[in-house]
């Protein structure tokens, strides 16, 4: 597997080495000892799964709060999506810089988030399906959500996009309403 690094620090593209033949294709989608080898070595706890059967379903963006914070391997397994990740950590130095990745079932990359980053992503393809590692269980208490038009945050969604949302995200306060309680200490966070 190839680690690239994006533009905020701790947030990398992972593109898996896929082994294929004339009867298909194999490749490791996680190996605890390989990613520990690049310096991700967490407890994945919880493996999440979400179909979204619409063009341009946004979902996020959002986190949960320290002491629960998660961090997320996110992959997409059908269909193609860009997937974002913010930093939401007060006093670093990319606080709010943000990052776009496009993740398919063809090209079979991940993204892997840090603790203190807020993740979003908007299907590109009508039936979509997105899997997800996390390192912390899920905390209704801690659970946050920011609106994915946030100016303080800008993130820049594909064009022509009209956002298909639930509820709970077209309700979802500013970055300054939401209560985020992130705080940057160090690189070695």
């Amino acid at each position: 597997m190839e680690i690239i690094e994006t533009g905020l620090p701790g947030v990398l593209l992972i593109e898996p080495k896929v082994f294929g033949d004339n009867r298909g294709w194999f490749y490791e989608v996680y190996s605890k000892a390989a990613y520990a080898a690049f310096g991700l070595d967490m407890e994945f706890i919880q493996d999440n799964h979400s179909y979204s059967a619409l063009k341009h379903t946004l979902r996020g963006i959002h986190f949960q709060n320290d002491p629960a914070a998660q961090a997320k391997l996110v992959r997409c397994t059908r269909g193609r999506i860009m997937d974002y990740a913010v930093d939401l950590r007060r006093g670093s130095p990319t606080y709010l810089k943000w990052v776009g990745e496009e993740l398919s079932a063809e090209n079979k990359r991940q993204l892997f988030l840090p603790r203190g980053f807020g993740h979003a992503f908007v299907t590109l393809t009508e039936d979509c399906e997105v899997n997800y590692k996390v390192d912390n269980v899920y905390s209704p208490a801690d659970e946050r959500n920011i609106r994915f038009d946030d100016p303080s945050i800008g993130i820049v969604w594909p064009e022509g996009m009209e956002p298909v949302l639930s509820g709970k995200d077209a309700a979802a306060p500013l970055l300054a309403d939401c209560g985020c309680n992130f705080t940057y200490r160090g690189e070695d966070q």
